[in-house]
């Protein structure tokens, strides 16, 4: 399974982006402010992941008791989830999944978070590799 995030819109305080599985649009996206880790200090809970490739695997989150994908080795960073939430303040560093009708925000993030959990967590139990490319 591929996935693919896309970032579209970078402000001051959060980044949207546009989430897709597989080629096909799935949903939008909202993560912290992105910053160039090069050149810009790391700022704890307010910094969204660096670009790259990452490979995704399904488990329990000790956080939130309940299954979520997990980006593994993120450099920077540890314990990376995409899930629900509305606002950058319901991120820290982790990929909120919704559809994005109002600035800044994200709506019916739930609905968008059981369904990428449950399609991550069918590719894994298949075998499939799972992988999302941050650009």
């Amino acid at each position: 399974m591929n996935i693919e995030l896309n970032r579209i819109t970078r402000k001051l305080s959060y980044t949207i982006g546009r989430l897709f599985v597989d080629g096909k649009y799935f949903c939008d996206t909202l993560e912290d402010r992105c910053r160039d880790l090069d050149k810009e200090k790391k700022v704890m809970n307010e910094t969204a992941i660096p670009e790259g490739t990452y490979e995704v695997i399904v488990n329990v989150s000790a956080r939130f008791k309940r299954k979520l994908p997990l980006l593994l080795d993120v450099p920077h960073f540890s314990g990376i989830r995409i899930h629900r939430g509305n606002t950058d303040k319901d991120t820290s560093g982790c990929i909120l999944v919704g559809e994005n009708k109002q600035p800044g925000r994200v709506i019916n993030s739930t609905l968008y978070e059981l369904r990428l959990t449950e399609m991550v967590e069918k590719a894994m139990l298949t075998g499939e590799k799972i992988t999302i490319r941050v650009r």
